[in-house]
């Protein structure tokens, strides 16, 4: 398999952490996308949407959108899982997953907040309290089951695909320097996650791009 990825993508950031959990091995092949290579033609033509991830597997077929690309994952490599046998709980995990693809992740995404620079001309300061308003409103729910959960990782006793999520947007968070004194539960999780070897071997200065 070939991963499209960018060290900094929260989106790539979540397959890589899936591939890992999952003892994959995959290539890696950077997109820089401060550079905009991700709207380059060669790369268009095997991802038309411009956006990373892409997964490409080993029949030539290109998955895109990091959700998508971990069902996959969990469908064609059920163990270990990343998500519950139980309906119930898996709907609940799903639930976050959820609240952080739809709910946080495209609000705080670099396309919007390039937008919001280039066509309402928002300061950087401007950029920072959007980035916390959106977090903020997010991390509040997710803060609010962590409580309910009072578990090691997000769902209980491993990781499951919230926490593949959860992490990623945290770094976000924390390399923008969103205060996060309101949300014990949410950070100690994701420490927690950052303790495994496959989230650590994910984590964006572990890239070969990291220097980009």
């Amino acid at each position: 398999m070939l991963l499209y990825s960018y060290f900094r993508s929260s989106a790539a950031y979540r397959v890589r952490i899936g591939l890992n959990i999952k003892g994959l091995d995959y290539n890696y092949l950077p997109v820089n996308l401060l550079n905009k290579e991700q709207k380059g033609n060669d790369y268009l033509a095997s991802n038309p949407q411009g956006l990373v991830p892409a997964l490409q597997l080993d029949n030539g077929e290109v998955l895109a959108q990091s959700v998508a690309i971990l069902e996959w994952l969990e469908d064609e490599y059920p163990q270990p899982a990343l998500l519950p046998a139980d309906p119930l709980q898996r709907a609940r995990v799903r639930s976050m997953v959820n609240s952080i693809c739809c709910d946080v992740h495209p609000l705080c995404n670099m396309s919007v907040t390039n937008y919001l620079q280039e066509h309402h001309q928002a300061s950087k300061a401007d950029v920072i309290r959007w980035y916390t308003t959106w977090m903020h409103r997010g991390f509040s729910a997710i803060e609010h089951r962590l409580a309910a959960n009072n578990s090691r990782y997000s769902f209980g006793e491993t990781p499951c695909m919230a926490d593949v999520l959860l992490v990623p947007q945290l770094f976000n968070a924390r390399r923008f320097d969103i205060p996060l004194e309101e949300f014990p539960h949410l950070c100690r999780v994701v420490d927690n996650c950052r303790k495994l070897p496959a989230f650590e071997a994910a984590a964006p200065e572990n890239q070969p791009d990291s220097d980009s």
